[in-house]
């Protein structure tokens, strides 16, 4: 048989968490009921916090949506080898054939003068003009496209090799400006996890300011809480509940301040893709990002409470 101990341990043990749980719910609410008795002070703060975090997240956004458009440039950096006047039709087709073989190669289109001639016919509007020609002064072409793990010197070789093919006229290929459009995404996306890292910093000196006057005004309730035997961990729970609420509610607001301005540039960026004949939708943040600027806010109000409480807590002490 178990004794009365062992058979209370585990009704004990559930009392403790739920009298823990209890404590915290309701420090949780006394909180949020200070802030909310404040609403203008705390609005302000809030809405700072939603600033700083709507900002690289907006900014993230911009990046985000470049890169989808660039995700369409694929093509962007294909090679076009003209050949020369005078190679047969078979001749081009059994090059393609051989070029298509190769490892750094993902694909290669074989477009023939006649073809050519009639495209240009199409889109040129000068097909009056065109049927005067007594020969088509159009080479065979070959649209090659690299394969995705090419990399810029790999490109740079194969341009080589396909200039020096006994039957290429001209190889010619416009990508340095995808290289740099690329790179500039690069330093915008450094320069927005720097810039986030900066405004993070601010969050923190922002509710740390806010916890400190916050302590100050109850620096008496401190002391006698104190002295009647409460532990700084007991006394400093109370305002990291306060730093909680202030980075949720900096965090769903930043969320409604992206989404805002995302529905008003929904329009004018439809009107814009229209007129370039593109389906182009702005890309708003998923589920895993949104949860995320949350989390920071959330972690950013705990962590700038705790600094501000721990810090001034030790200052005040019963008398």
């Amino acid at each position: 048989m178990k004794r009365p101990s062992e058979a209370l341990a585990p009704a004990r043990r559930s009392g403790v968490i739920s009298t823990w749980f209890s404590r915290h719910v309701s420090t949780s609410i006394a909180a949020l009921g200070r802030v909310a008795r404040q609403p203008f002070a705390s609005l302000m703060t809030i809405l700072v916090i939603a600033v700083t975090l709507a900002l690289p997240a907006a900014l993230h956004l911009v990046i985000k949506n470049a890169q989808a458009i660039s995700g369409n440039w694929a093509n962007a950096l294909d090679f076009s080898v003209y050949l020369k006047q005078g190679i047969s039709e078979s001749d081009a087709k059994r090059l393609a054939g051989i070029i298509d073989q190769r490892a750094d190669v993902d694909q290669v289109v074989f477009i023939s003068a006649d073809e050519a001639l009639a495209e240009f016919r199409d889109q040129s509007g000068f097909g009056a003009a065109l049927d005067q020609l007594k020969n088509n002064p159009l080479p065979h072409t070959l649209v090659v496209r690299p394969s995705a793990a090419s990399t810029e010197k790999s490109m740079m070789l194969l341009n080589e090799e396909l200039s020096n093919l006994p039957e290429t006229d001209f190889v010619q290929a416009d990508t340095d400006w995808v290289r740099r459009f690329h790179a500039i995404l690069e330093i915008l996306e450094r320069s927005v996890v720097i810039g986030a890292a900066l405004l993070g910093a601010a969050i923190l000196v922002i509710i740390g300011n806010t916890i400190r006057l916050d302590i100050q005004n109850r620096r008496e309730e401190i002391e006698v809480t104190k002295l009647i035997g409460a532990s700084n961990a007991f006394v400093r729970r109370p305002f990291l509940y306060t730093g909680f609420w202030y980075g949720l509610g900096g965090g769903l607001l930043a969320l409604g301040l992206v989404a805002y301005g995302l529905f008003a540039l929904q329009p004018p960026v439809a009107r814009l893709a229209g007129l370039y004949g593109s389906s182009f939708e702005i890309l708003s943040l998923d589920i895993e990002e949104g949860l995320l600027i949350i989390g920071t806010g959330v972690f950013l109000g705990l962590t700038g409470s705790w600094i501000a409480a721990a810090r001034h807590m030790r200052r005040i002490e019963p008398r």
